[in-house]
């Protein structure tokens, strides 16, 4: 039995038709498109570098010089928001990449070996979720120096456990299905059984955590640039947003627009990991066939 004749309702029309019917979704995808395209064009939509100087210092929204107005030196906050969300996305999506291969991998292996295997996975797990996601990372981040590496690195290792739990608990209830024992009986290896058969027809609830852990790690960049940990030569939301939290009286804008737009980033990220799971939940999608 394949992955194909389990889940049938993840490929073809079926999963754009589950997805359309969640409005948020489509919004949150529209918009999330937008902010990948600016990410994508900064250099076209503001070739000078997001640190220059460009206009007088706190000129307000709608400025001539500045569209958004510009910060204490006067450089400008449109700038800085799309040249920031180059940094936000990368950032976001490297450490879930990476927190994904950590997760998957020790949840497969624990879930499907079990015992002893499974309870030292656990351990080593539980030993990494006993210290706060937050406080861990400004740890290993101040350990490490800020830089853009270990800020991924540190925001990785926070944010694996829960996929390690997630993984081990879909491969729990998966090994014992059919086409598993049928697989063993045809002499497959315990990895190819790992890797071809189980690991494909437990991608959805891995997917749908992965589309919502990139918001949470947009967050947890946000927070430590905020504090002054964000890779010094990078400029990102949460370096304008803490760079302004001195000025704001003074200068609404330049904290505004920023947290605006980490804002709407999060809630996109969120409104499509929402239509991923309806999508990709076969229970969802056959009662919206029926």
């Amino acid at each position: 039995m394949t992955a194909a004749a389990i889940a049938p309702a993840r490929k073809g029309s079926g999963f754009w038709g589950a997805f359309a019917r969640n409005k948020g979704a489509v919004i949150g995808l529209a918009f999330l498109t937008l902010i990948v395209l600016m990410a994508a064009f900064a250099d076209v939509l503001y070739p000078d570098s997001p640190w220059d100087m460009t206009a007088m210092p706190f000129q307000p929204p709608l400025s001539e010089d500045a569209l958004l107005g510009s910060d204490t030196l006067g450089r400008d906050i449109a700038a800085g928001i799309a040249h920031g969300a180059r940094v936000s996305l990368l950032i976001g999506l490297t450490s879930t990449a990476v927190a994904v291969l950590i997760g998957v991998f020790l949840g497969a292996v624990s879930g499907f070996y079990g015992g002893r295997v499974d309870d030292l996975v656990m351990r080593f797990t539980e030993l990494f979720q006993t210290i706060p996601n937050f406080v861990l990372a400004v740890v290993l981040v101040a350990i490490f120096t800020p830089s853009l590496t270990s800020i991924v690195l540190a925001i990785a290792i926070v944010s694996w456990p829960p996929l390690a739990r997630l993984a081990r608990g879909e491969f729990m209830s998966l090994r014992s299905r059919e086409f598993v024992h049928a697989a063993v009986t045809t002499g497959q290896s315990n990895m190819t059984i790992i890797w071809r058969q189980i690991l494909p027809n437990s991608l959805s609830p891995i997917i749908v955590s992965a589309s919502l852990m990139v918001a949470t790690a947009i967050l947890l960049e946000s927070s430590l640039s905020f504090l002054g940990l964000g890779d010094p030569n990078l400029m990102s939301w949460g370096y304008m947003v803490g760079a302004a939290r001195t000025v704001i009286r003074q200068a609404w804008w330049m904290s505004f627009f920023p947290g605006i737009a980490i804002l709407l980033t999060v809630l996109a990220l969120n409104l499509v990991g929402e239509g991923l799971n309806d999508a990709l939940n076969p229970k969802l999608a056959r009662k919206g066939r029926s």
